[in-house]
């Protein structure tokens, strides 16, 4: 293995010079930005912070009175959602050149020391814990649980390795409402665990589709995504049987009243209607485009809709 990790940063040195031509000017803060890929952390701050508000409502508590809390528990979780995200970047460095959408990162261009790439991913990490500690240790003990499950088990682990990378990945992807209900909520209610089951049913079928439209680029990388090891048939195959599984595990957000429940119902109909629509399509990109575009919106506007029901 580290004679491997030799010879592709050696390849990735010889390559800079090839890409400087290509490397758009930025900014040391959009550096930093992609370093933490901020699209990640902003997209999962709204699940965690979904979690805190769901078990304020049911634990009959004032959002007011505790922004204490959900302070701690926002900040702690984009911090170790950072974190992890900037040392993948380290980690993945050595391939990250070969596919379009990463080949522009600092970690990859040499704008940033790999050495200060880590010791900030470690201390993006250490604060984090820190501020969800301030809640209660399950919150820290889960936090660190979601970073292992992502430096280690799927970066370290199982990315370059095995076909169910997207699985072990979808376990600290499915972490953040978790957190979120047990700084309010230790105990986490059946309904924190529904949440956890919909964003880990959730992920397979959104990062198949992104693996399909990249497919070349991880195969370029080496990365056995499902569409690189098993073909198209096989990831379409997936991301259907995933999202029927999907289908049933809202109807345990009952608590949250039976509109909530339609939406949640017509929204994954919706996903699985747009699959078969275009199963049969010689265009398997353009069908995957739409399928990934769209389990953006699923899941913004579930999570989204389970705060306003509250209010309403």
């Amino acid at each position: 293995m580290s004679e491997t990790r030799g010879l592709s940063e050696a390849v990735m040195e010889d390559s800079k010079a090839a890409l400087q031509s290509d490397i758009p000017e930025t900014t040391a803060w959009k550096d930093f930005l992609a370093l933490i890929k901020v699209g990640i952390v902003n997209s999962n701050i709204i699940t965690a912070f979904t979690g805190v508000w769901l078990a304020l409502h049911f634990s009959g508590l004032s959002f007011l009175s505790n922004l204490d809390v959900v302070f701690y528990t926002l900040a702690g979780s984009a911090l170790i959602m950072a974190g992890s995200c900037s040392f993948n970047n380290y980690y993945d460095r050595d391939i990250d050149h070969l596919m379009e959408r990463t080949k522009n990162r600092p970690t990859v261009t040499g704008k940033v020391q790999p050495s200060k790439v880590l010791a900030l991913s470690f201390g993006l990490i250490a604060a984090g814990l820190i501020l969800l500690a301030l809640t209660n240790m399950t919150t820290a003990i889960l936090g660190a649980v979601g970073v292992f499950a992502y430096v280690v088990l799927y970066t370290m682990v199982f990315k370059r390795r095995f076909v169910s990378n997207t699985i072990i990945g979808s376990i600290s992807g499915a972490m953040p409402p978790l957190i979120g209900w047990a700084a309010v909520d230790p105990g986490l209610d059946t309904i924190a665990w529904v949440l956890f089951a919909i964003m880990f049913l959730w992920q397979p079928p959104h990062f198949y589709a992104l693996a399909m439209r990249r497919v070349e680029e991880y195969r370029a990388a080496g990365v056995p995504m499902l569409p690189v090891v098993k073909g198209f048939k096989a990831a379409k195959r997936s991301i259907m049987l995933w999202i029927i599984c999907l289908m049933f595990v809202p109807f345990f957000l009952t608590p949250l009243g039976t509109p909530l429940v339609i939406l949640a119902a017509l929204l994954s109909t919706g996903w699985l209607i747009l699959g078969i629509k275009g199963y049969k399509k010689k265009d398997d990109v353009k069908w995957a485009t739409s399928m990934f575009v769209y389990s953006l919106n699923y899941m913004t506007i579930l999570f989204v809709a389970m705060v306003i029901v509250t209010l309403i």
